[in-house]
């Protein structure tokens, strides 16, 4: 795998024009299991930016402590992405 395909998936992912279009999208190059475990990911990220415990999203997601922890560390230390979409869509 080399950038420009990296760069070329990113060129794809901003060049999707509605909600339809990224599901076909989505839906199309990921694995139902991908995209559960995307979802799970993007609901955990929103239950720590409210502020909720480990125990809490553990039993409301079906998360493991380390998929928590994970999410945490990029919410932490990361680009600052999906705290910025969470808030784009008015989910926090």
């Amino acid at each position: 795998m080399n950038e420009a395909s990296i760069e070329q998936l990113f060129e794809l992912i901003v060049a999707v024009k509605d909600l339809e279009e990224c599901q076909a999208f989505l839906e199309d190059l990921c694995t139902y299991k991908e995209l559960q475990s995307m979802a799970q990911r993007c609901e955990v990220a929103k239950l720590l930016l409210e502020g909720r415990t480990y125990l809490e999203i553990e039993a409301e997601t079906g998360a493991s402590t380390a998929i928590i922890s994970r999410v945490k560390r990029c919410l932490s230390h990361g680009n600052g992405g999906i705290s910025t979409l969470l808030e784009r869509i008015n989910m926090k």
